[in-house]
């Protein structure tokens, strides 16, 4: 199969992926509180789907670490069928409250369980021969949810909420299709042939995954401290905009900026990551991070916001593919799914944090002081991650 072809199609996992990340995670406010629940309901649902998400993440992916039945394609096609059977159920249930709950919560965690396991896909793929251009795919995944955040919201204005439902199955049935047929050359039918010579130990327990990655474990903390400045802008983005004179339209102006904008780096990162070590290349991410919010403390205007945002140029755009490629060079080949799962965890519970100190801070002291405390964590997060890539060995 030509080397294109496998680009294209991963390419297409990773867009209905986010159309469907889009309409599941970015518009859940919206869902919910059409369907009657309150604020603080909606607060403790993402809650308690987000720390859940965190918690099974490695745990699933030690089980597809092992050899055995459950690969990476089978569980991204059990979450597709999750996610599409949830939503088709929250069409005919929608009021009954916590059936809503329960079940949103559910595809909710399961969209973010699978997230590693489709980057895992990318990478076991790559070692197999198949030419995948990680970046480009990745890239075209961030631009699937900006258009899908430039429309939505005016469907959802004129149609109603049960649409974001409807894009969930369809996305879902187009993402099924596409994976169920992205079988390794090699498999014939038979997946995960070879896994007799996979090399190294898996480690499975956190304590003997972080003592044979020191670097890294100790980088997850400062993962979680960049996290939290980055969802406490996400977050509560809307009040910073209206702070700025701004209102919903120039939310979506920003949230599009940024998310278009990581289109382009992540398309040419692995050309710098050839020159330049992952490890340094998450290090500057971080740094990125902390202007990015630093920018945000001192911005008097809407044009200053949108500067603000064009640092997402340098640092989420740069920290996803950096994390994957750390984690598939320095890491066993048993370990590498728990990887990106526990990267993607400390995504997790830098934005639980967030939303459980943001809120409180900007209700009591106001949008600077909660931005000034972003500053800080983010700030913690720089030493700490530069201290871990240049201070602690990638293996021990």
């Amino acid at each position: 199969m030509k080397s294109g072809s496998w680009t294209f199609r991963y390419t297409l996992i990773n867009m209905t992926y986010f159309a469907a990340f889009c309409t599941i995670h970015a518009m859940a406010a919206v869902y919910l509180l059409a369907n009657g629940f309150s604020n603080t309901e909606v607060g403790v649902l993402l809650a308690v789907a987000n720390i859940s998400s965190a918690l099974i993440q490695p745990y699933i992916a030690g089980i597809i670490d092992k050899p055995g039945p459950l690969t990476n394609r089978r569980f991204i096609l059990i979450s597709v069928f999750v996610i599409m059977i949830g939503s088709v159920l929250l069409k005919f249930l929608s009021s009954h409250k916590i059936i809503v709950f329960v079940i949103y919560a559910l595809i909710y965690m399961i969209q973010f369980a699978y997230q590693p396991v489709m980057t895992a896909l990318c990478f076991e793929y790559q070692k197999a021969g198949c030419n995948i251009f990680y970046g480009l795919a990745r890239g075209l995944g961030s631009a699937s949810f900006a258009v899908t955040s430039a429309f939505i919201g005016g469907v959802v204005e004129k149609k109603g909420v049960d649409i974001l439902l409807l894009v969930n199955v369809i996305t879902m049935i187009l993402s099924a299709i596409v994976v169920y047929t992205f079988k390794k050359p090699e498999d014939k039918g038979a997946e995960r042939a070879g896994d007799e010579k996979a090399q190294g130990k898996a480690h499975n327990n956190i304590l003997e995954f972080a003592k044979t990655y020191p670097a890294f474990s100790v980088f997850l903390i400062g993962t979680i401290c960049f996290y939290f400045a980055h969802n406490m802008i996400n977050d509560f983005m809307i009040q910073i905009i209206r702070s700025l004179g701004g209102a919903e339209t120039e939310l979506g102006y920003s949230n599009f900026l940024q998310a278009i904008l990581e289109l382009p780096v992540m398309a040419v990162i692995g050309f710098f990551l050839k020159k330049i070590s992952s490890g340094k290349m998450l290090v500057f991410s971080g740094t990125a991070f902390f202007v990015k919010i630093l920018i945000l403390m001192f911005v008097t205007n809407m044009a200053g916001m949108y500067v603000s945002q064009s640092f997402q140029l340098f640092a989420y755009a740069v920290f996803i593919p950096a994390a994957a490629y750390y984690v598939s060079t320095t890491m066993d080949e048993l370990d590498q799914v728990k990887g990106q799962a526990y990267v993607t965890s400390a995504i997790t519970v830098g934005g639980v944090f967030s939303n459980l100190i943001s809120g409180i801070i900007l209700d009591n002291f106001g949008i600077k002081a909660m931005l000034g405390t972003g500053c800080v964590v983010c700030a913690v997060g720089v030493i700490i991650g530069y201290a871990a890539m240049n201070r602690l060995p990638s293996h021990a």
